[in-house]
């Protein structure tokens, strides 16, 4: 099951008709889910505070209401219901993430501060979700028909491409996979960018190769690029229908939720973002 987080905003019901989409894709049933504060959630007790938690109720089945009509009329066969869950919508999603194979959220909304550059919720439910998030931004007007995958040599790189190439698979996309390198500085001179490169080359194709086998019909292309990933998969993925990072890999520091690659790319991808789990 895919579950989305709706909240009325325009982001919310993006990520609807994305999730919508990719449950098509992978003939799964949808939830759309609305979060609340426990109390409001409550349909016994009078009085006012009972009054509001009723308004508050029938401002959530609104809310789902707009999203499921889209759902419904972008993919009438895809399987949908919709639900209130109690709780901080960031709590609420991370808990309903225990049952589902994919979360899928907007980009800002649900609790998102303007001026940020990505809501709140979207970032705590990327960081602590138990199951793969998939961020949604507007697509471009004319997107590329690329999924555009980071690849590094960290223990998610493999669930990174499984991702991917599901993905491009299921789309029937090119993947272009990208590996950015570089090498350690001295004396604050960076080496010339040709020194190791093949090592990198190789270290890419190796990556690659048991899941070429496993999806002959995927069109690959493989992209090694000196510099640092952030700014690299920022460039590779602009205009691409999806990114998929992991969510830790090089640079990560102990402590952070997400490594500090796909945390950047959290605030700094050009397309749907989607942060894979180990």
């Amino acid at each position: 099951m895919i579950i989305v987080g709706v909240d009325g905003s325009r982001a919310g019901l993006e990520a609807a008709g994305w999730a919508a989409g990719e449950a098509a894709l992978r003939e799964t049933p949808l939830r759309l889910v609305h979060a609340m504060p426990d109390w409001a959630c409550k349909e016994e007790g009078s009085g006012r505070l009972a009054e509001v938690a009723r308004w508050m109720r029938e401002g959530g089945k609104t809310v789902l209401a707009a999203a499921e009509d889209r759902v419904r009329r972008e993919r009438p066969k895809v399987a949908v219901e919709t639900g209130l869950l109690p709780g901080d919508p960031r709590a609420a999603l991370i808990e309903a993430s225990r049952d589902a194979e994919l979360v899928v959220v907007g980009d800002h909304g649900m609790g998102g501060v303007r001026g940020l550059l990505v809501g709140s919720v979207a970032l705590g439910v990327a960081g602590h979700a138990e199951c793969d998030v998939v961020l949604v931004r507007e697509l471009p007007v004319s997107p590329r028909d690329e999924v555009v995958a980071g690849v590094d040599g960290s223990a998610t790189t493999g669930r990174v491409l499984d991702f991917a190439f599901r993905e491009a698979e299921l789309r029937g996309l090119t993947l272009r996979a990208v590996h950015a390198w570089s090498l350690p500085q001295a004396g604050g001179i960076l080496p010339p960018a040709g020194d190791g490169e093949q090592d990198e080359v190789l270290l890419l194709k190796e990556r690659l190769a048991a899941h070429r086998e496993r999806h002959p019909g995927v069109q690959v292309i493989e992209e090694v690029v000196h510099g640092h990933p952030v700014a690299v998969l920022r460039e590779a993925a602009a205009g691409a229908e999806l990114l998929v990072v992991g969510s830790r890999g090089y640079g990560t520091l102990k402590g952070m939720v997400l490594g500090s690659v796909s945390q950047a790319m959290v605030h700094h991808a050009p397309c749907p973002l989607a942060v894979v789990k180990r």
